[in-house]
């Protein structure tokens, strides 16, 4: 059978620091225009995460589209300015809403907008790891988002889910959790009935037969781009997770009744 080589144990829980992305495609409705309803659910989720004993970093998408449908612009602009226009006007929408969300819990949040050089070996990688060291240690929830107003193409993130990779390297998490608009990675097409989820994936395991180049609705990303950064994150020895942010309490389930909720886990190299 294809799967048996898939045939590890499944872990019973994770450990104590997580780092949860959520992509555009799950914070967004099929208009474009954020959805506020799940966008709560998910913080309902992480409070409950937290009350467990967990340190969690969220690393959300979001911004642009907030900005894109609060501002209507008379004259063309290029890729660049758009992002620089929308993501400004956007990431105080978006950040705002977390916060009134986490308030009612009373979760303190901070903002931390990066860019790809601060990843670099050197002192701005070292004042980035200390201020969410100090954030964490203070009880304050880190939302991490890409500095999208001041980078310009040459110097962005592939997309979020690199992103989160890095973060998740940079602040030695032990579980990278990627929610998408689909159920975590399958044998075939999705949408085709004789698909099946793969549920673990083994160090070196090859699975880029299975994995096409496509973007997502609405943000940059895609399945190819989550499975070259679970890939690149589990040889750094963290376990990742690819599951579907639209299912209803997802991160509570795969928390506490992981066996029987679809989603896909990277085994971490030892």
């Amino acid at each position: 059978m294809y799967f048996a080589r898939f045939a590890l144990p499944l872990h019973t829980e994770m450990n104590k620091r997580i780092v949860i992305k959520v992509g555009s495609n799950v914070l967004t409705r099929h208009d474009g225009k954020l959805d506020v309803t799940r966008m709560s659910a998910i913080v309902d989720q992480i409070a409950w995460l937290r009350k467990q004993g967990y340190e969690v970093i969220l690393v959300s998408s979001g911004a642009v589209a907030c900005g894109r449908r609060e501002l209507t612009v008379e004259h063309a602009l290029d890729s660049v300015e758009q992002r620089q226009l929308f993501s400004a006007i956007g990431q105080v929408k978006l950040v705002g809403l977390y916060y009134d969300l986490f308030r009612e819990y009373g979760i303190h949040v901070g903002q931390v907008l990066t860019m790809k050089e601060n990843f670099q070996p050197g002192e701005q990688y070292q004042n980035q790891r200390a201020c969410m060291t100090v954030m964490l240690e203070n009880d304050v929830l880190p939302i991490v988002n890409e500095n999208d107003t001041v980078s310009v193409t040459e110097l962005m993130f592939t997309d979020n889910d690199e992103l989160s990779g890095l973060i998740a390297q940079m602040m030695k998490a032990d579980t990278l959790i990627l929610l998408s608009n689909i159920d975590g990675i399958y044998d075939g097409h999705p949408d085709n009935p004789s698909s099946h989820i793969i549920p673990q994936v083994t160090p070196g395991c090859d699975l880029s037969q299975y994995i096409k180049e496509e973007k997502s609705a609405f943000g940059r990303g895609g399945m190819h781009s989550k499975y070259t950064t679970a890939s690149k994150v589990q040889q750094a020895g963290i376990s990742v997770i690819i599951a579907n942010g639209e299912r209803e309490n997802i991160l509570i389930d795969l928390m506490e009744h992981k066996n029987e909720t679809p989603h896909t886990t990277f085994i971490p190299c030892n």
